[in-house]
């Protein structure tokens, strides 16, 4: 008798979930919408899908240079984040996974803290450091400055699957005469393999959407796709389609990386406690 009203709230709960989901994904679909009409189209009519499909808005942007070098300068300081940060993080988290030292709890909760400072606060100082440097305008500069927020969340992360990593594991290598660097290497980074995709899921997902620090830290050679989209913007209004358009192709990039490391999210939302 108990499982009677359970079975009559399963339908509810799956429709509430099915309009959660389309709601969800209502902005999506709308910006591809807009991203398939001309711009006339979008600022005359009001429709649910374009009455004059075009793709004249994806050909503006693949063939224009000052819009998909946006995304070509996105994405090669995304991946320079993310190897240093990878980098730093990996052997960092070890040694909080696996060693006990004087306020070692403190530090580990005071990295977390600078994930939780809002860029704002480091954009002047970065853009006066970089600019007497001659690092501006220049890809690692902005990889750098990922770094500041992107090394503790990979840390935090990382930690987190490498404690769930027996240490007999490390004690068996070295009796086996494994050296510390060919042991990290070839055995201890292939166990927690998911967990530095996970991490590298998040570091990624930062340094895409992030703006404020990546077009204070540029101005040409190095611009973004974020800060390139506000060139729609003119005296005759707003370039709408173009705009949905190069929505769309940034949206790209990350649907694919959740793809590939779509099993272990749900473990790196846990930062790799469950």
């Amino acid at each position: 008798m108990a499982s009677i009203p359970a079975q009559r709230t399963r339908p509810r709960f799956n429709i509430v979930m099915v309009l959660y989901i389309l709601f969800m994904l209502l902005p999506i679909y709308w910006l591809i919408n807009m991203s398939l009409k001309t711009n006339a189209e979008i600022i005359s009519t009001f429709s649910l899908w374009p009455q004059n499909l075009t793709f004249a808005n994806y050909a503006t942007i693949l063939t224009d240079s000052s819009w998909y070098l946006g995304y070509v300068n996105s994405m090669i300081y995304v991946s320079i984040n993310m190897v240093i940060s990878l980098v730093v993080a990996l052997p960092a988290a070890y040694a909080f996974s696996r060693y006990s030292f004087m306020g070692d709890k403190h530090l580990f909760f005071w990295l977390l803290t600078n994930r939780m400072s809002p860029p704002a606060v480091f954009a002047l100082p970065f853009f006066q450091l970089y600019s007497s440097v001659g690092l501006f305008d220049t890809h690692i500069a902005v990889a750098l400055a990922h770094t500041l927020f992107n090394v503790p969340l990979a840390v935090w992360i990382l930690e987190g699957f490498m404690r769930g990593v027996p240490k007999e594991i490390d004690e068996t290598a070295y009796i086996d005469g494994y050296s510390f660097p060919r042991f990290f290497v070839r055995i201890f980074t292939p166990l927690i393999s998911s967990g530095i995709g996970v991490a590298a899921f998040f570091i990624f997902m930062f340094s895409w959407v992030e703006l404020l620090l990546s077009r204070t830290l540029t101005s040409v050679n190095a611009k973004p796709i974020a800060a390139v989209m506000t060139r729609t913007v003119s005296a005759s209004g707003m370039d709408w389609g173009v705009l949905a358009a190069a929505g769309v192709l940034t949206i790209l990039p990350g649907a694919l990386v959740i793809y590939f490391v779509r099993n272990h999210i749900a473990k790196g939302f846990a930062l790799g406690r469950v």
